[in-house]
């Protein structure tokens, strides 16, 4: 077991049911195909609390085992002190992006905050769409997440220097 500090990433969504826990998913199970799941702390929240304590959405849920990816978590809310704590804070959508930023900036965090698919060049809008509503949009959100996710580990690997 590697005794360096892990390193922390933090997906963040609205509610923490449907997008951030699909990419905490994702990326778990990237990282542990990866064989660096002892290197990793993963997690999600959300931006907002009116969710908290609930299981993840069935539908995300569904998608992720459909894609033989078996996750689920709890919902909880973004705390400024995430800022401070986590390596690397990824946000589905601008908004996200700029709650985090206002307290990154409020609590001078050292988290690096991007927007998912900043890592990808795939998609030109850069905002994960919200398929809590439209559950059609499930499957393609997966796709966005998952490629979102490989090259964010990707970047990771080679910023970190792992192997």
């Amino acid at each position: 077991m590697n005794e360096a500090k892990p390193i922390r990433v933090l997906f963040v969504c609205t509610g923490n049911i449907c997008r951030s826990p699909m990419a905490e998913g994702i990326f778990r199970y990237l990282v542990n195909l990866a064989g660096l799941t002892d290197q990793f702390e993963i997690d999600s929240a959300g931006t907002s609390d009116y969710h908290v304590g609930e299981a993840t959405y069935l539908g995300t849920v569904t998608t992720l085992r459909n894609h033989g990816i078996s996750f689920s978590t709890t919902s909880r809310a973004f705390r400024s002190d995430d800022v401070t704590t986590y390596d690397y804070i990824i946000a589905m959508d601008r908004s996200h992006f700029d709650h985090i930023m206002r307290a990154k900036q409020a609590l001078n965090g050292t988290a690096q905050v991007a927007l998912l698919l900043d890592y990808t060049p795939n998609y030109a809008d850069k905002n994960v769409p919200d398929p809590y509503y439209v559950t059609h949009l499930l499957e393609p959100v997966y796709t966005m997440i998952r490629s979102g996710s490989e090259e964010l580990l990707k970047a990771i690997r080679a910023e970190r220097d792992l192997p």
